[in-house]
């Protein structure tokens, strides 16, 4: 359980803060339709396999090096700390399509591969608890992994939906808020992480 509500907080968290990806979820949605902006969604589960594989490779490399484990730790901690940051601090967007060119799920690959946070992401928070997730047993490593995508796209999905009824949603104060709340969570996380760098 500890493991799945670990990939449904970071996967939440990660589904609906502002960012590239995000960014062209509703420029898609608002541009042609909703699905269109679905599509762009599904794009982590196409471009992530490599980065996580290549995390788990990194992982089994350095499984016998506590010093290693601990810094990584400690800087997935510091990346939490600024993930939680950026959610407390988000004020809502305004997304400008009138110079937006027509886009597709190859355009959100591209995004995505782009993107620093999936990297940043999975070789410090992901490295961490891909290894902590582990050492509990197979099922918590599938559980932190399976509810991480279904949230991080589901939670994308649910965005092209609700912009394609309300295009004042990203101002809207449920969402500001739902996002503080979840910076709040996040800094609880960032403990986690430092504590497990310490103890590493």
């Amino acid at each position: 359980m500890h493991y799945l509500t670990v990939g449904i907080v970071f996967g939440l968290a990660a589904g609906i803060s502002p960012g590239p990806l995000f960014a062209l979820v509703i420029s898609e949605t608002l541009r042609h339709n909703r699905t269109e902006g679905i599509k762009v969604a599904f794009a982590p589960l196409l471009t992530d396999i490599p980065i996580v594989l290549l995390t788990l490779f990194f992982l089994s490399k350095l499984s016998d090096s506590d010093i290693v484990l601990g810094i990584i730790a400690i800087m997935g901690g510091l990346f939490v700390c600024y993930l939680a940051y950026e959610s407390i601090k988000t004020r809502g967007m305004e997304i400008d399509v009138q110079n937006k060119k027509s886009q597709s799920i190859r355009k959100g690959i591209i995004a995505n591969v782009l993107n620093p946070h999936p990297y940043i992401f999975w070789l410090t928070i992901g490295a961490t608890t891909l290894f902590n997730a582990r050492q509990a047993s197979i099922t918590a490593l599938i559980a932190f992994v399976a509810a991480f995508y279904v949230f991080l796209v589901g939670s994308k999905i649910g965005v092209a939906l609700i912009v394609d009824r309300s295009r004042d949603f990203l101002k809207n104060k449920a969402y500001i808020w739902t996002m503080r709340i979840l910076g709040l969570i996040l800094f609880g996380f960032a403990v986690f992480f430092f504590k497990d760098g310490l103890e590493f």
